[in-house]
């Protein structure tokens, strides 16, 4: 095992390995970590290994070769060692020259270490156990700290590429969506009524009021009221989007809201919402999957944060708008204020402010 700042690859490098294990935000903000490796090996074949079921976020971007999916633990013990099986078999044939771990994992840690390859980086973490850091031949330590933050989360992925000479042009993620995933959209929201209409004005948005954690999520009568109040302002549909967990949820939400409303969660798999995002005029909602996608696949997003910290994590430019309650604690990074799972940054947050925000974006929008 090599601790350094930095290396230098002096072999050729033919099949190189990404390794994003995170959630649905952390795939999309890898991908110009995909770019900058194939613009700094053009000849290379980039390919990546994801949690199961994102790998359709990045079927139809040009520079993704394969895309490998770690199986789910659940089921019998017997099918879940077939599938770890098979996903290693399939990785070392690959025969890749270079793989990249870019979390601290140690399933991340383990599947790098056996594809075999000559070159195995990360970063080197010490709140891990020990033998973590020593399945990879090199490991980074004591990155440099920017003299400026640096907005959004592509940075994260990008410094441990850049330690090991890889370096892109682009920090801001983007999707690509095929043309056949595309026309499913169209049909998915023909289906609700909701197309453009001969002008191509954008007559709907989207809405995603839930979060994996419930301690970054507003309160449900609130969504319900901006819904109201786009409907009466703007005349503007409302297609709520989430998991298929989150249905029951939204169609509750949606019992007391007016105007034109659909609910669409758990209706599309994720490259179908990809496309869904696209079709919208804008995206609203809290700091989930969702904003990341439709921020990749163009679309201005409105995003309500709470306790985690949006310099982080938002989507970067002027098209996207975070609204985040001015309070001294405010990010605080924890589970809800005194381990109650509610956070009152979000509790005590009111409509004006995200009326405010959705506003400015209608006005620069088609």
């Amino acid at each position: 095992m090599l601790l350094r700042d930095h290396f230098k690859i002096t072999k050729k490098i033919k099949n190189i390995l990404i390794i994003q294990l995170g959630d649905i935000g952390d795939v999309v903000w890898t991908t110009p970590t995909v770019w900058a490796s194939k613009e700094t090996y053009p000849e290379a074949n980039v390919s990546i290994l994801v949690r199961r079921g994102f790998g359709s976020l990045l079927e139809a971007d040009p520079s993704v070769h394969k895309i490998f999916e770690v199986p789910n633990t659940q089921g019998n013990l017997a099918s879940n060692v077939g599938a770890e099986l098979r996903l290693i078999r399939k990785l070392r044939r690959e025969k890749f020259d270079l793989v990249l771990d870019l979390r601290s994992g140690d399933r991340g840690a383990f599947m790098a270490f056996l594809t075999g390859a000559p070159v195995r980086g990360s970063l080197y973490h010490t709140a891990v156990p020990f033998w973590r850091n020593w399945l990879f031949t090199h490991l980074l330590a004591d990155l440099p700290v920017p003299k400026e933050r640096i907005l959004g989360a592509a940075e994260q992925s990008l410094c441990i590429a850049r330690g090991f000479g890889i370096v892109g042009k682009s920090t801001i993620p983007r999707l690509w969506v095929s043309d056949r995933v595309m026309a499913r959209a169209c049909e998915i929201m023909a289906g609700c009524g909701m197309t453009p209409d001969a002008s191509d004005e954008r007559k709907w948005i989207t809405v995603n009021p839930f979060s994996r954690w419930s301690y970054k999520e507003w309160a449900d009568d609130k969504w319900v009221k901006v819904i109201n109040w786009l409907w009466d302002e703007f005349q503007l549909a409302a297609a709520v989007v989430g998991s298929k967990e989150e249905a029951a949820r939204a169609a509750d939400l949606l019992k007391n809201c007016k105007g034109i409303v659909r609910n669409l969660a758990g209706s599309t798999t994720l490259a179908e919402l990809a496309g869904v995002l696209r079709l919208s005029r804008l995206h609203l909602g809290v700091d989930s999957a969702a904003p990341h996608i439709a921020a990749a696949v163009g679309r201005p997003t409105i995003t309500i944060y709470g306790p985690s910290d949006w310099r982080d994590w938002a989507p970067v430019g002027d098209q996207h708008r975070v609204v985040v309650l001015s309070m001294d604690c405010v990010p605080c990074h924890k589970k809800g204020c005194d381990g109650s799972g509610v956070s009152q940054c979000l509790e005590k947050l009111g409509m004006e402010p995200v009326k405010k925000a959705i506003r400015y974006l209608i006005e620069r929008t088609i």
